[in-house]
């Protein structure tokens, strides 16, 4: 049973997040708080395992609340966040501090069961994830390895997928990359409306630029390329380059942009000259198309289950043999590349 404490200021949506989260046998709503303050003292009666955490709240904003809960007392939050272009960047500031999840608000522009059905796998997912306190040290930003210099990247694509706990992660693996690394494309399971905001803060954090993608755009050095939310990303070769694709299509694996659909493309674009890279996250989004990859070639990275927030998509690729190196998140950036400097560099034509 996944014991959950409502935190809103709204009475309607408190009743509405009760009723929805109340029909599921594996979860239980053992309170609710009007604000931060009254939050406080029903997480030490009642030991949640938990949180829905609004943002706009009286006495004390969400994310100050979150700040002060992840430094003195870590447990697993889900934040709730109208989905507009102005939040995008508080909800981005949340994942940040350490919340599991954020997803939409029941309002206007999305009704009761549109949020329903995420907000139920939200809570689940934030049930099974590992949170720990994140150290002064570890918020640092890295100095980014030194540059590749003489090595081949022309013809390299790097391609990560992520899902719960990714952001943070990304932040960590893009940080440490120098700013001639190979080609980069992500795949990161987000809302849409915020993968622009999220492009924008990692391309504050990282050594190369790094930009939400649009149809037709290159895959070149130096580059990171975010699939948008809400539409899948595929690489194609268009002559002697790289370019994506991007496009609409049904969910994969309940996601869209989905992990799978990426790999699965550039097992068939790349090749061998490609380096794949699954990060945590809930469920198997991406575990067969990592195989895939290894299958034509290309060299398999997997975060470790220690330094993951939930050991799912990369615990699927292991299982799979999928990938060929389980790694610590810290040394990710280290691992890939020298999975690059390992081979020499075969072209896009080959």
């Amino acid at each position: 049973m996944i014991r959950v404490l409502v935190v809103d200021d709204s009475a309607l949506v408190r009743k509405i997040l009760t009723d929805e989260l109340s029909k599921h046998r594996d979860i239980e709503v053992v309170g609710t708080a009007v604000d931060p303050y009254v939050a406080r003292d029903k997480i030490v009666k009642l030991r949640p395992d938990v949180i829905t955490l609004d943002v706009e709240m009286p006495r004390m904003d969400g994310l100050s609340f979150l700040e002060k809960l992840m430094k003195h007392l870590p447990m697993p939050v889900v934040v709730l966040s109208s989905l507009t272009p102005k939040n995008s960047e508080t909800a981005l500031r949340a994942l940040s501090l350490g919340a599991v999840e954020v997803i939409a608000k029941p309002g206007s522009a999305f009704s009761t069961g549109d949020v329903a059905a995420t907000l139920v796998q939200a809570v689940r997912n934030a049930a099974a994830a590992r949170v720990t306190r994140r150290s002064a040290l570890a918020d640092a930003a890295p100095a980014p390895l030194a540059a590749l210099g003489t090595l081949e990247t022309t013809h390299k694509v790097l391609a990560i997928g992520a899902s719960t706990g990714g952001t943070r992660a990304l932040e960590d693996v893009l940080r440490a990359l120098p700013h001639d690394a190979p080609g980069t494309v992500v795949v990161q399971h987000m809302p849409p409306g915020f993968t622009e905001a999220f492009a924008r803060r990692l391309d504050g954090l990282s050594a190369m630029n790094v930009r939400e993608a649009k149809d037709g755009d290159d895959v070149v050095p130096g580059t990171v390329l975010i699939a948008p939310g809400d539409h899948h990303m595929l690489l194609v070769r268009s002559g002697a380059r790289y370019a994506v694709q991007i496009k609409d299509g049904p969910p994969v694996h309940h996601q869209r942009p989905a992990v799978d659909v990426l790999f699965q493309s550039v097992a068939r674009g790349a090749g061998k000259n490609a380096v794949g890279v699954i990060l945590t996250g809930m469920g198997a989004d991406g575990a067969a198309g990592l195989l895939q990859m290894r299958e034509a070639g290309a060299r398999t990275l997997a975060q470790d289950e220690a330094s993951c927030v939930v050991f799912g998509m990369p615990k699927e690729a292991i299982r799979l043999g999928a990938a060929e190196q389980v790694v610590p998140l810290r040394e990710m950036a280290s691992a890939i590349l020298e999975q690059f400097a390992a081979r020499e560099p075969a072209g896009v034509g080959r």
